[in-house]
Formats: structure tokens, C-alpha cells, sequence
């Protein structure tokens, strides 16, 4: 109620349609000077307590008045003075009674339905009437020719989407409760579009996206929950309640992104745009997922050996790897493969050979041939083979042995033939005979 007193929108619409109004027309009578003199003292009276004595004075004598709506009026705004909520509820219905257009009273109740966060039917029947009939009251309310010669174009302008704002935040909320939510967002879109730095409604307009279940429409409302968040200027929200909104928000981004990456930059952007921009797009698990498929499924058929020997060691390193292995590849020869060679042993006609298959250097197969490969290959050689027959296997660190022909090998480099053997050479003088 404190902050409720100190805008400038409203004391607008109090110069609008109480202070204006509370001015005797010209076909109002005082009924004598005492009532005169009350009225006069209410209206100098700045202590609202003892302006409440004074209009209690003035309605235990002179129950039946003239000014009656401008007696409402005064107790209105006393006890919103006084933070008397309920009062200012109850007086307001009673100002509707007599004048169903008057936009003080309208807007009280609009305000109090969301700040007093009462849910009861009859509550929010009360505010959305109220909301509805400020805003059909709008243009009437604000026209040019109501604006005090004390308020500049700018303020009253500045006033009257305050006031709209405020119509359309009841509407929104009040939706809410009804859980009516493409209709709540309508309305919060229409509040931030007026007032940009209502964090509580970005707040609002997350909870409705989400609410509707539509789960291509997260990113919206993980944007609106990163605004409610990070926003820090005036409208923000209390720094506890930024607190909660923020844990939510990682939690809610990292279940629908996978990981906390992209956030910060989200905030960033949240923090001095109210909106999200045209393009704004978060990737879903199942997205990424998806692209990582088509690139995954793009090498596959790039390198089908290496394919092959992914799905063979994913399985084998997987818990019930030892069962898939004894049951499924031990024994049994293996499709061709291919990888690069690591090392071999001995240095010359090896008997031994570790390959390396899902990258240059990492040791992953070990094959026992039947017989020595003639000369010796380079590190990084590629060979392809086929039929190793697995004997054996470890998974950490992962390594899986196997027996097969030399002759099921290819590109084992060409040796280099041997030098032929140079003959002795002969005398000059040839053999000599024996005597």
C-alpha cells in the first residue's frame, strides 16, 4: 500500500476523479456552516488519523449529504493511507454504487484483487469487472481536455499507460487463477509492452507459456523467467524471490538444453531486453541429439569399419560387457576392420600387432598372427583386417586380444629386397698353376 501512495500515476487520477469531483457543484448544498466547516477541515487535514476522526465526525452528524461520493472519495484515500486494505475495498464497491465509472474506485479494486492475492470467486469477479470498466473508461478518463494545467503531456500520457497497464496486469493475473492461460498472456504482453520493467509479470508470462504445455514454446519462457531474474532497475523483484526464480531457471534450462552452456548468455540479453528477439532459440536435448545422430550417421557411412568397431567396444565397455563378450565375440571372428598401428613386437618380423581404431595413438586391439609379418611398418600405418578370432579382453584399460592369419592383413608396406651377395673378386694375375 506504501508504494501505492507514493506514484505519480496516481496521484493523477486522484486530481482526475477525486479532488475534481470533491469541489461542491454548483446544485450541492452544505446543509449549514458546521458541515461546511467539517468539510473544509477534511480537505486541509493532512494527517490521515486525523483526517478519518474528521469524516467520521462528519458522517455520524450529517449521515445524509450532498457530497456523499465525495465523503467516499475522502475515506478512500485516507485509508489507503492508513494501508487499511479491506477498507479501501469495501468503500471503493460503495463509491461504484454511486458512479459505476468512477476510475479512482475502479482502480483500487483492480489493484488490491492481485495485491491482497485473494482467489475467492467473488474476488476475482469483483476485479476483472473492475479491470474491464478501467479500461472502457480509459479515453474518457484521461481525455485532453481533463488534464490539469499542473501536469505536463508527458506525465498524463506516462499516467494513462500506467493505469492501462495495471488493467491488464488484473486481467492476467486473474486469468491465472483460472488457469486460462493463452488468455493471461495476451494480457502480460500487453502489460510489458506498456511498462518494460514489470519483472513480476515477466515472471507471470513464463508460468503462462509453460502453463499451456506446449513444449516448442519453452525458450519463451525460459527467456521470460531469466528476465524476472536477472532484471535489476525499478520493477525488479526482491532479491529473495530473484533468488528462487533464478535456481528454477537452471534447472528448468538444463532439463530442456542438456547443460547450463548458453545460459549466461541468455541472461545478458534478458537483463536489458524485456522481449526476446525474433530469432531467439534454444536447443533441445532432443534436438541436439537428433543433430548428433545425422552428423554420427554422415561418418558411419563415411567409415563403416570404424562404425562397426564402436558399436563392438560400446558394448564391451558397457556393464554387462564381460556377458557380451563370452556370449557374442569370443570365438568368433570379427567383420573387417581397420585401424592404424601403435607398435610391434618384435621391431622386425613382428608376431604382435596393437592397432589403435578410434583415433591415431590409443591402444584398443592387440592380434596375435599366426606368423611373423615379414620386415616392419611404421607407426601410423594403416592395415585392414578380417577373421581375428578374440581370445580375450579388459575393459579398463579397454583392450581386446585376438588371433588371426598374417595372410588376413592388408597394407602391410613391401620390404625391400635383399642386396645380392657380392662375389670375390679375381687376381690380376690370375691362379697360378700348381707345379
Amino acid at each position: 500500500m506504501s508504494k501505492m501512495m507514493c506514484s505519480a500515476a496516481i496521484a493523477a487520477v486522484f486530481c482526475v476523479s477525486m479532488w475534481g469531483q470533491a469541489t461542491p457543484a454548483p446544485e450541492k448544498k452544505v446543509k449549514d456552516r458546521a458541515e461546511y466547516d467539517l468539510y473544509d477541515s477534511i480537505t486541509k487535514e493532512q494527517n490521515p488519523t486525523k483526517r478519518l476522526e474528521f469524516l467520521n465526525t462528519w458522517k455520524e452528524k450529517y449521515a445524509e449529504t450532498d457530497y456523499k461520493k465525495e465523503r467516499l472519495l475522502f475515506y478512500l484515500t485516507t485509508y489507503v493511507q492508513l494501508s487499511q486494505a479491506a477498507k479501501v475495498i469495501e468503500t471503493a464497491k460503495q463509491i461504484l454504487e454511486i458512479d459505476p465509472k468512477d476510475f479512482t474506485a475502479l482502480y483500487y479494486i483492480a489493484l488490491l484483487t492481485v495485491t491482497q492475492n485473494d482467489m475467492s470467486p467473488g474476488a476475482l469477479e469483483t476485479g476483472e469487472k473492475a479491470a474491464q470498466g478501467m479500461l472502457a473508461n480509459l479515453d474518457t478518463t484521461f481525455a485532453k481536455e481533463k488534464k490539469p494545467a499542473t501536469t505536463d503531456d508527458a506525465t498524463w500520457t506516462k499516467t494513462r499507460n500506467d493505469m492501462e497497464a495495471t488493467a491488464h496486469k488484473t486481467l492476467g493475473w486473474i486469468a491465472i487463477q483460472k488457469k486460462q492461460w493463452d488468455v493471461s498472456e495476451q494480457e502480460f504482453r500487453k502489460v510489458l509492452g506498456l511498462n518494460a520493467t514489470d519483472a513480476q509479470v515477466a515472471y507471470w508470462l513464463g508460468q503462462s507459456i509453460g502453463g499451456q504445455k506446449k513444449i516448442e514454446r519453452t525458450p519463451e519462457a525460459i527467456y521470460f523467467y531469466a528476465r524476472a531474474a536477472v532484471y535489476e532497475g525499478p520493477g525488479a523483484l526482491p532479491p529473495d524471490f530473484r533468488k528462487q526464480v533464478d535456481d528454477y531457471l537452471n534447472k528448468a534450462y538444463k532439463g530442456y538444453h542438456g547443460s547450463p552452456d548458453g545460459l549466461p548468455e541468455i541472461k545478458n540479453l534478458a537483463k536489458t531486453n524485456a522481449m526476446p528477439p525474433p530469432d531467439f532459440k534454444i536447443k533441445s536435448v532432443k534436438e541436439i541429439n537428433e543433430e548428433k545422430e545425422k552428423v554420427q550417421a554422415a561418418a558411419d557411412a563415411a567409415n563403416p569399419q570404424l562404425a562397426i568397431w564402436k558399436k563392438v567396444k560400446d558394448a564391451l565397455v558397457a556393464p554387462d560387457g564381460q556377458s557380451y563378450f563370452d556370449s557374442g565375440v569370443k570365438g568368433a571372428g570379427l567383420p573387417k576392420l581397420r585401424g592404424k598401428l601403435v607398435s610391434q613386437t618384435p621391431a622386425i618380423k613382428p608376431k604382435t600387432l596393437v592397432l589403435a581404431m578410434s583415433d591415431d595413438t590409443t591402444p584398443e586391439i592387440t592380434l596375435i598372427l599366426s606368423a611373423p609379418m615379414a620386415g616392419k611398418a611404421d607407426a601410423g600405418t594403416v592395415l585392414e583386417f578380417e577373421q581375428a578370432v578374440p581370445t580375450t579382453f579388459t575393459q579398463n584399460p579397454f583392450m581386446l586380444t585376438a588371433e588371426i592369419e598374417k595372410e588376413k592383413i592388408e597394407g602391410w608396406p613391401a620390404q625391400a629386397a635383399p642386396a645380392p651377395a657380392r662375389k670375390p673378386a679375381a687376381s690380376k694375375g690370375g691362379a697360378k698353376k700348381k707345379q
